[in-house]
């Protein structure tokens, strides 16, 4: 059954051949992470996670600029009012940011212009990031006197401990081909030809994988680091035996050895 896409106001939405493409839509504010952009997201989250017909998704902002991080003006009206308020609104960006981590298909950050602060977080959530050369990155809090809070764990987990960690706490700006060399972007485009064309790319690998797969192999890479070491091999082989004997795994090993392409591989 296909999915039904909820009404946003601050994104816009295009489903096509199994892919959907969220763009950040409130370029003359250079699309900010705004309450209502948040909640527009966790909707969107909410309506697709469990739709396998929904192979990947691409986010990306509208105007040639991706994000540019949290609601400055909203961050100013909350410095002087109720701690409990700055902590759940915190904590809402929290979990959203937790939801679209975890989403089961592959989610793919399409960055032009720039993504800056929780911005570039909403890409560090995402598990391939493509980006402008000339394009403009920067974890900015502690410039302003915040911290870059909810994000900093998807930080350290896109780039590494030792990197994530500078980038963040000396607030460092940089372009997309160091951002590359960072490992913040896992492609770097020359134009805007060669962006549309890695986007390409990387869909037909997602496409030509299993659906079910890929939200095992998902569940997997978020769930290994927290299991104990001793139960480690033990959800290793669930997650295995899981996909060897569903429909997929059956369907994956009867094609390749009757030299035929499986039944969800999808040619763009």
């Amino acid at each position: 059954m296909m999915a039904t896409l909820p009404k946003t106001k601050t994104l816009a939405l295009s489903l096509d051949a199994g892919w959907l493409t969220v763009w950040f839509n409130q370029p003359e504010r250079r699309n900010p992470l705004t309450d209502e952009a948040v909640e527009d997201l966790a909707a969107v989250i909410e309506s697709i996670k469990d739709q396998r017909d929904i192979r990947g998704i691409t986010i990306r902002g509208k105007g040639g600029f991706f994000c540019a991080g949290g609601d400055l003006k909203g961050f100013n009206a909350m410095a002087t009012g109720a701690t409990q308020d700055a902590m759940r609104m915190s904590r809402r960006i929290g979990h959203v940011l937790a939801e679209l981590n975890a989403l089961p298909q592959v989610t793919v950050a399409v960055i032009e212009g720039a993504a800056m602060a929780g911005g570039l977080g909403v890409a560090c959530c995402c598990d391939v990031t493509v980006g402008l050369r000339d394009a403009k990155f920067g974890f900015s809090e502690t410039r302003i006197g915040i911290t870059p809070a909810q994000i900093a764990r998807y930080v350290l987990q896109k780039c590494g401990y030792s990197t994530g960690r500078r980038l963040m706490l000396t607030a460092a700006r940089f372009k997309g081909e160091e951002a590359g060399a960072l490992g913040v972007l896992d492609f770097v485009a020359s134009d805007t030809e060669e962006l549309e064309a890695l986007e390409q790319r990387v869909k037909q690998d997602v496409l030509e994988c299993a659906p079910g797969a890929v939200a095992a192999c998902k569940a997997l890479i978020i769930g290994m680091p927290a299991t104990p070491d001793e139960q480690k091999v033990e959800f290793a082989a669930m997650n295995f035996s899981g996909c060897l004997q569903g429909d997929e795994g059956k369907e994956g090993v009867a094609s390749f050895i009757e030299k035929r392409k499986p039944n969800w591989h999808t040619e763009i």
